[in-house]
């Protein structure tokens, strides 16, 4: 626990942010701190924490550490609340069923909400982060808009459709707002999906030159500063807002995956990387085996429910957040490129560490 805000925050408005220790949670923090007074829930302190935000240990998934931590807050900031910024859930890109998708992300969402206004709390905003991926995909040159079709097709993106439809159900008299977020990134990577893409061109695996999709698809992106300043002017407009309101926060176009391949192989090697489409069974069968053979410490990332997944198209029509939050995105995917392959070059093991991936043999450190 922190200590409490001193006296130069007395006047601020106060927010809630959950899941403050993770990657978004910290950039929001650091893009707040200055204009607010900022409460951090989370199981586990940031590693670099702010110390002007106010951080209590909280289990979102008992109810009684949710209403202990909100009393505390009205005790220390009083009974209004600016708004609630909920980023706490859970995910695992490795596909396997876990319970905390709907103790965590589901179930977590439910009690909050409740908890909120049990403890009587003036909430004058909710803003939960969703994902894009709940979203049916579109044709390639079509834009996805914040009210077409939905088609969550794996647990994380089912978890955040389901919290949605519990919030519709429980905020009550607390107006809401529902980000449906693309994939996040900055100037290190951060990216899951991408880091391991750079790593397989970077190590000149074989993989690296086989696609089973469309590789002229691709897929919707956001630079971690955009949706920290998203955030920041969705709690500015707040009062200009309808009850409950539905965004998708994203670059206004996408690269595809044979761009993407292209340009990583002149930016890493120095020309450019040919893409092979190959059948998807091919895949599957290559991923299975893969998948089969590796050893305890080593985590395939790519699984054979993946690839009926690699033809999905994200590229989202973000006129409605335009119009109602006025933001737009500064940064572009295909400009960063750069950046995120020099931190690669610069220092290899770094970059592997940062990006949480197993660091190979031939550039670990001696």
């Amino acid at each position: 626990m922190s200590e409490p805000i001193n006296e130069t925050g007395a006047n601020k408005e106060t927010i809630i942010i959950t899941g403050v220790s993770g990657l978004i949670g910290s950039h929001v923090t650091q893009h707040l701190s200055d204009s607010y007074n900022l409460v951090g829930l989370d199981i586990t302190p940031p590693s670099q924490q702010d110390t002007r935000t106010f951080f209590i240990e909280t289990d979102l998934t008992e109810a009684n550490s949710i209403q202990k931590s909100l009393s505390q807050i009205k005790g220390e900031f009083g009974n209004r609340i600016a708004s609630v910024i909920h980023l706490a859930a859970y995910y695992d890109f490795t596909g396997k069923s876990s319970p905390l998708y709907d103790k965590l992300t589901v179930e977590g969402t439910r009690k909050l909400l409740q908890a909120l206004k049990t403890e009587g709390l003036e909430v004058e905003q909710f803003i939960f982060s969703s994902s894009i991926l709940v979203m049916k995909p579109t044709d390639e040159d079509e834009k996805l808009d914040h009210y077409d079709e939905l088609r969550a097709e794996w647990d994380y993106p089912k978890s955040k459709l389901q919290a949605e439809e519990v919030i519709l159900v429980e905020h009550g008299d607390i107006p809401v707002v529902i980000h449906r977020i693309a994939g996040v990134y900055d100037e290190k990577c951060h990216s899951l999906p991408v880091s391991q893409q750079i790593a397989r061109i970077y190590e000149k695996q074989l993989e690296s030159y086989v696609f089973p999709g469309d590789a002229s698809h691709g897929q919707a992106v956001i630079h971690l500063d955009d949706l920290a300043e998203c955030f920041k002017q969705t709690i500015i407009h707040r009062k200009d807002l309808a009850e409950d309101e539905l965004f998708l926060i994203s670059e206004p176009d996408a690269m595809s995956y044979g761009e993407l391949q292209e340009k990583l192989g002149e930016l890493i090697h120095g020309k450019e990387w040919p893409t092979i489409r190959i059948p998807k069974v091919v895949a599957k069968a290559g991923a299975f085996f893969k998948n089969k053979m590796a050893g305890e410490d080593e985590a395939m990332f790519i699984k054979p429910w993946m690839i009926d997944l690699a033809d999905d198209h994200y590229v989202a029509c973000i006129a409605h957040a335009r119009q109602k939050l006025n933001w737009a995105p500064q940064h572009r995917f295909r400009d960063t490129l750069p950046q995120i392959v020099e931190f690669l070059k610069s220092n290899p093991e770094d970059f592997y560490k940062e990006n949480k991936l197993p660091v190979p043999d031939t550039i670990k450190s001696e």
